[in-house]
């Protein structure tokens, strides 16, 4: 009997993730439920919601994602089923978009309560405004989650290499010049903007060597990184 070679805990979080990758690539209302879910959750910071607050708003997000997730892989099975069954295959898939729709209208339900209460569109947006623009630690955690959005999406639209490894962009080298432009944009220790440059250096040309990355996937990340931290901490920054 061949017995099944274990896989390290790197090879299972690339086949999670590109599990996940397939539902964006795939599924319509996946991408769309994903886009919002990362919009209303960075709205929720902007906003400065408590932190329970934004526990309700994630684990709302998060659940419709998973639903839909589940949903797809329910399908995908039950393609491969007889035709002999297609009446159970039908109220199989009408059951599991059934809980997606449940999920969906709790969602919309939670986002009314937490966003349109007591006017906080209208009236916290402006005065968090200005707060969200005094503090460092709220923007640069915005910007490491749009940076995140971003090289997943990226690396859902080319096609290429594994979530972990390979592929366009490089997000260790996206994130690593993401962290030294904040460095950069925060302090003005000419050495610590030195020493994290040096780091960010070597994370990108570790991609090289260990040829999970083409020298261009890791520049385009590199830049990808430094220029979407600069261009969003000058906007809300000023």
């Amino acid at each position: 009997m061949q017995v099944k070679k274990k896989t390290n805990l790197v090879d299972s979080f690339n086949a999670a993730i590109e599990g996940f990758l397939y539902v964006i690539k795939t599924q319509r209302n996946m991408r769309i439920h994903f886009l919002l879910a990362l919009f209303v959750v960075l709205f929720g910071i902007y906003l400065n919601f408590t932190r329970t607050e934004l526990i309700m708003l994630l684990l709302t997000c998060s659940s419709v994602l998973i639903i839909e997730m589940v949903n797809t892989a329910i399908e995908i099975a039950m393609d491969y089923v007889e035709s002999a069954h297609s009446v159970w295959v039908k109220i199989v898939k009408d059951v599991t978009a059934g809980a997606v729709l449940v999920a969906s209208i709790n969602a919309v339900i939670v986002g009314y309560f937490l966003f349109f209460r007591d006017n906080i569109v209208s009236t916290v947006f402006r005065r968090e405004f200005f707060k969200l623009s005094q503090s460092s630690w709220h923007i640069s955690f915005f910007i490491l989650i749009i940076l995140l959005g971003v090289v997943i999406m990226s690396k859902a639209l080319f096609h290429r290499g594994k979530p972990l490894r390979g592929g366009m962009p490089s997000g260790h080298s996206a994130v690593a010049f993401s962290v030294w432009m904040l460095v950069v944009l925060l302090t003005d220790n000419i050495l610590i903007i030195f020493a994290v440059f040096i780091l960010a250096c070597m994370i990108a040309q570790s991609r090289i060597n260990r040829h999970y990355h083409t020298a261009w996937e890791v520049v385009v990340g590199s830049i990808l990184g430094g220029s979407l931290t600069l261009m969003i901490y000058r906007l809300f920054a000023g």
